[in-house]
């Protein structure tokens, strides 16, 4: 564990706002959270310090992060080595930007959840602002009935975030979108009490304001503030790309959460490579070694593994003209991230067929209205034949050059698929 120096107990002055974070995307809204904060904090601060510089060419965003200093996020690292190493590489970047991180390794052992617990008892006391990023997490809910603030703010987990505002709104206990049935396990049950005391926190009354700061078309429950994220600090901080001749393809870990058939995705995935020309495939962080060496070699798509958010790295670029995508968060936040390029993102929906017999009943209605509700993205509703390509965009009609070569990021890495460890046993899998 480390506060950025400052050991637990060293009498380091408690943050105002303290923010607890899981995943990258998580970590990434946050920044974009507090950047927006800044923004709309009342007047100029001609005393405050400049913003750290950008990399090579790239502007420097203003307002500077730093002036968030009373912003302490929390890290509650999970086990999984992808998503640990981009949490490390978002950590980075949060540093960069003048923000306190502090990484706890709270599944590290049989005593980590208590002892991280009794370390953040006192943080969580005295913080007057708590920002979260995935409200269904056990372990964050445990953290919110040991808080007294009354300043609440949620930030975008994906997709999710539309199903945690239906649920608080229709006033229904918080489960995830895929998980199957209604019927409660023992761990379930025994920690009921704390996820009912938490959704009480996360409901807006006279002395506790409720903010969702997010990218998602998301209808505001009565009491609830709606704040947009249009990653106006991607943008500030990063690109504009360069954009390549080529198609990417990005990957959904929906065949890890049980919800789609293995043998039904691999094949969507080579009919769209084929008909859209696709050569690289940006593999989700969640999946599986063994479903990557699959579309490596059947499907013969270069695998990246990017070690950042795909947002970052589509903003920094190299990346295609044309971004393929199932339903996930992508579809919402890319035409975001890549406002003012030439970027095309397309959906396409996930056929009732692929389903697989342990899908939630949910599931399908979810997928629909991930893809339905998908602003500035076109929507495939069917795989082109190869022989009737789509319409060339301008980069595909003027010749090609060596920029054109579908080169990976700096900031992501090409992994042999058999090089990637798979995710943990039993760890939590989402479908952004």
């Amino acid at each position: 564990m480390s506060v950025d120096g400052a050991a637990p107990g060293s009498g380091a002055k408690t943050a105002a706002t303290l923010a607890f974070v899981e995943s990258p995307v998580q970590l990434l809204n946050v920044l974009e959270w507090a950047y927006a904060d800044a923004l709309r904090a009342p007047g100029p601060d001609p005393a405050a310090p400049p913003g750290p510089p950008g990399r090579g060419d790239e502007p420097s965003p203003l307002p500077s992060l730093g002036r968030a200093a009373d912003l302490t996020v929390v890290v509650l690292s999970p086990h999984d080595p992808m998503t640990r190493g981009q949490l490390r590489r978002m950590a980075e970047l949060a540093r960069d930007e003048g923000i306190t991180v502090r990484w706890e390794d709270a599944r590290g052992g049989a005593g980590a959840p208590l002892k991280t617990i009794g370390g953040l008892r006192g943080p969580l006391r005295r913080a007057a602002r708590i920002v979260i990023g995935d409200p269904f997490s056990r372990y964050v809910q445990l953290l919110l009935t040991l808080t007294r603030a009354k300043d609440l703010v949620v930030v975008d987990d994906g997709t999710a975030t539309m199903e945690f505002v239906s649920q608080l709104a229709n006033g229904e206990r918080l489960v995830r979108w895929h998980r199957r049935g209604s019927s409660r396990g023992a761990r379930d049950m025994v920690f009921a009490p704390f996820s009912a005391t938490a959704r009480r926190k996360l409901t807006p009354g006279r002395k506790r304001r409720v903010e969702v700061f997010s990218s998602m078309p998301v209808e505001p429950p009565p009491g609830v503030t709606i704040t947009a994220n249009d990653f106006a600090w991607t943008r500030a901080r990063f690109g504009p790309p360069r954009i390549t001749r080529g198609t990417d393809l990005v990957g959904t870990s929906l065949v890890e959460t049980g919800v789609v058939d293995l043998e039904r995705y691999l094949e969507a995935v080579g009919s769209l490579a084929g008909a859209h020309g696709a050569t690289r495939y940006f593999a989700h962080r969640r999946e599986s070694a063994e479903k990557l060496s699959r579309v490596s070699h059947e499907v013969g798509l270069e695998i990246v593994r990017p070690d950042l958010p795909l947002e970052l790295i589509a903003r920094r670029g190299p990346i295609g003209h044309t971004i393929v995508s199932f339903p996930s968060t992508v579809v919402h936040t890319l035409p975001l991230a890549l406002a003012g390029t030439e970027v095309k993102v397309a959906v396409y929906d996930v056929d009732p067929a692929w389903l697989t017999s342990d899908a939630s009943p949910r599931a399908q209605g979810f997928l629909s209205g991930v893809t339905g509700t998908a602003r500035d993205v076109h929507r495939l509703s069917s795989v082109p034949s190869p022989a009737d390509p789509p319409e060339p965009s301008p980069a595909d009609r003027r010749e090609p050059s060596p920029a054109d070569r579908p080169e990976t990021s700096a900031m992501s890495a090409r992994v042999p698929p058999a090089a990637v460890p798979p995710a943990a046993p039993g760890a939590p899998v989402t479908a952004s």
